[in-house]
């Protein structure tokens, strides 16, 4: 079902980058042009999200949640269905990347194996970068890995041998914590592990998201890699702020990530600014109803109107992110239940006013 969002119906077909300065980038055989990534992030980046930003344009290559290996192995032993965050997966344009996290090679195998023979995704990226406690203490994954190198290199052979020849990437933090930063010796080990790219955020996991990115430090991460691309990741919230980037870090890619969760024509307007084209304007009011009750659609499409309500709550409060009332709003729409509840609160409660700032920016 296509909307009648002007902010879609005018979303530009995509067209090779023309920037002097910012070039695509190549990861293994695939083209990203332009060179800005769409973040895996649980919970939020499923096939609903994805399509919208794909209407809208402007994303090199799009990612969908970050799956665990070890569940994805569970779900098909015991059903030929494929679990709830690969929805859409089988039959979505690509490019298309898809990131998986476990610290057993074998399992990590099998899964990417799986995902790049039997689903032929574009792109198989390893998660070396998630802070949260329930990956990293419980499961030893993560960000956890990123204290035994070694142990990161051999996973990554293992998957890439497994996956050949659909690229491998990996997505790594600057170290565990601030006192032991150890982004420069791990990115020659993703490069000499087989790895097609590396996209690091520029925040330690002791950070978890507090602070700021430093930008500097992924910077300084280029001159220790010989022939994969370097992508950096967190705190862009804006298309300045991805020019910026790019203009001053030596980086050959960007990757944008909860910022976009409440502006999905984010990456279009990015695009337009690499190019040296028009501002592409904030959408209106209306629209932004619009495009909210469209991924509402989308997501009961697949879940039900029950489960879809419930899920909807959420993304429904990213939305809000940066206008005035917003928190008026979320506590409206975490208690809907029903279809008629949330369009009742949208039209009702959804904030009107835009103020200064951009929400969230990792």
């Amino acid at each position: 079902m296509r909307s009648n969002s002007p902010m879609l119906q005018n979303a530009a077909p995509a067209k090779p980058s023309a920037s002097p300065t910012v070039k695509p980038l190549q990861i293994g055989p695939v083209f990203v042009d332009p060179p800005v990534l769409q973040a895996p992030m649980a919970g939020f980046t499923n096939y609903a999200f994805r399509q919208i930003v794909r209407e809208f344009g402007g994303a090199g290559l799009l990612a969908t949640e970050m799956i665990s290996a070890r569940g994805f192995l569970g779900t098909c032993k015991h059903s030929d269905r494929l679990p709830d965050r690969l929805w859409g997966v089988a039959d979505e344009p690509r490019p298309l990347a898809v990131q998986i996290w476990d610290n057993d090679p074998d399992v990590l195998a099998a899964v990417g194996a799986k995902l790049a023979h039997e689903l032929n995704v574009s792109v198989v990226d390893i998660n070396f970068g998630c802070p949260v406690r329930q990956v990293t203490e419980r499961a030893k994954s993560g960000s956890y890995l990123l204290r035994d190198p070694q142990r990161m290199g051999r996973i990554i052979e293992r998957i890439v041998d497994a996956c050949r020849p659909t690229p491998v990437t990996a997505k790594i933090r600057l170290g565990c914590t601030r006192n032991s930063i150890n982004a420069f010796e791990v990115a020659q080990v993703v490069e000499t592990a087989g790895a097609a790219a590396l996209t690091v955020h520029g925040r330690t996991a002791e950070d978890f998201f507090t602070g700021s990115a430093d930008w500097e430090t992924i910077s300084q991460i280029k001159p220790h890699l010989k022939r994969i691309p370097l992508i950096g990741n967190g705190d862009l919230n804006t298309p300045e702020a991805v020019l910026d980037a790019f203009a001053r870090y030596a980086i050959d890619g960007v990757m944008i990530a909860r910022a976009a969760l409440g502006k999905p024509w984010l990456f279009r307007q990015v695009r337009a600014l690499l190019l040296g084209e028009p501002p592409v304007p904030e959408p209106t009011l209306e629209q932004e109803r619009e495009l909210l009750t469209r991924h509402f659609e989308l997501i009961c499409r697949h879940f039900g109107a029950e489960k879809g309500s419930l899920l909807m709550r959420k993304y429904a409060c990213c939305y809000a992110q940066g206008r005035r009332g917003a928190r008026k709003f979320r506590a409206h729409v975490a208690m809907i239940s029903t279809p008629e509840e949330f369009h009742e609160v949208v039209k009702t409660h959804f904030p009107r006013e835009r103020v200064c700032g951009n929400g969230p920016s990792l």
